[in-house]
């Protein structure tokens, strides 16, 4: 797998890409060191450069000179979080196939997921960009298009069971994501004045 043709055919013909996605049998082993982890360091790197030499607004301050150390937890959490929530995310997911009639197999409940991941984590560049960081939920609404085109093909859900499939789906990754990021941000995050 050549990861620039993924991410490109994964954000330009997604429903195209998901047909040559269901034929290959990538282990999870090599979607999380060949695709997952690669494309994490985008987020990752853009908020050390961002939170450190470029400076953060802060609500009724304005913008805050940045820090290593504020920069480096921020780093960190945007190269764990989306690893740790595609994970919880897929196992779920995995979990629920069966309730669809849709294939219970966790290689493709990862597959779904880290590849729909994709626009978010590639909009992560957005961050060293003022005022274009709504750009990244932007493109992870992109994300969620890409994992409902992607149920059928992958999980083999029945077209009466897409929509409901994908709701459930939706929300679990809405809620996993919250929660993780909210966990993160408390052990590494918490007070951004507080490092130097």
């Amino acid at each position: 797998m050549n990861i620039v043709e993924r991410v490109t055919n994964i954000l330009v013909r997604p429903k195209d890409e998901w047909a040559v996605i269901e034929k290959e049998e990538t282990s999870i082993k090599d979607l999380l060191m060949g695709y997952l982890l690669i494309l994490a360091l985008i987020p990752a790197i853009s908020n050390l450069i961002a939170y450190w030499l470029i400076g953060y607004k802060v609500a009724y301050v304005g913008t805050v000179s940045g820090s290593f150390g504020y920069g480096l937890r921020q780093a960190v959490l945007g190269f764990v979080s989306p690893v740790v929530a595609a994970f919880v995310a897929a196992f779920i997911i995995n979990a629920l196939a069966e309730k669809f009639h849709s294939v219970k197999d966790s290689r493709r409940a990862m597959q779904l997921v880290v590849y729909s991941y994709t626009p978010g984590l590639i909009a992560g560049v957005f961050v060293l960009i003022r005022g274009l960081g709504f750009l990244s939920g932007l493109a992870a609404l992109y994300g969620l298009y890409i994992l409902y085109v992607g149920l059928q093909p992958i999980m083999k859900t029945p077209p009466e069971k897409v929509t409901s499939y994908f709701v459930v789906s939706l929300i679990v990754m809405v809620l996993v994501n919250l929660l993780i990021a909210a966990l993160f941000t408390g052990i590494l995050v918490s007070s951004p004045g507080v490092y130097y």
